[in-house]
């Protein structure tokens, strides 16, 4: 198992796919992590649909004006959900789960990429939600966040840039405006 610092230094969206199907046990485990998902007050107010077929991953590739078009070629497309009438945090509950889910992936040395379907679009400006929704038959009090695109890497992209880290955006004790102005 890889540690923490370094799964986050390799970690980066993949957009290219190779063929290759997942294995049971690699959708196992990324489940698992994703049934594992802190959650406030534990309410787990998120669920997941997991998309394989080819034909409904080229429709799903639709559901935004652009950045979407590679769910198609990936091998597995979870869309994570959630339901608000159980938590008035689901966004944030959903996205914890949304990354723990790229965090496996990528552990597993699989590639991800986080495709945002609330406040998005389609290109014939439908809400995304509203589209992802009626295609997967998602009722109507449930809320989609995002769509996880996961697969073995087509390319290999570099780690993370340590020297590209913003450490102005870190403030100590409270917020430095004079940071700004520098």
């Amino acid at each position: 198992m890889t540690d923490f610092q370094q799964l986050a230094t390799v970690r980066r969206s993949t957009r290219k796919f190779t063929d290759e199907k997942l294995t049971p046990e690699q959708v196992e485990i990324i489940m698992k992590t994703a049934l594992m998902s802190p959650a406030s007050k534990s309410a787990n107010p998120w669920e997941f649909i997991l998309i394989e077929d080819k034909e409904m991953l080229q429709k799903l590739s639709l559901c935004k004006k652009s950045s979407s078009k590679l769910i198609a070629g990936c091998a597995l497309a979870i869309v994570v959900l959630a339901n608000p009438l159980i938590s008035d945090v689901w966004v944030e509950d959903s996205s914890i789960a949304s990354i723990m889910i790229q965090l496996q992936a990528e552990d597993l040395g699989l590639g991800s990429c986080w495709v945002q379907i609330r406040e998005r679009f389609t290109a014939s400006d439908t809400p995304s939600d509203e589209y992802v929704k009626e295609l997967l038959d998602i009722p109507m009090q449930m809320q989609v966040l995002s769509i996880i695109a996961i697969g073995h890497k087509a390319q290999d992209r570099t780690p993370f840039d340590e020297e590209k880290l913003q450490w102005e955006k870190i403030h100590i004790g409270k917020f430095n405006i004079d940071q700004l102005t520098d």
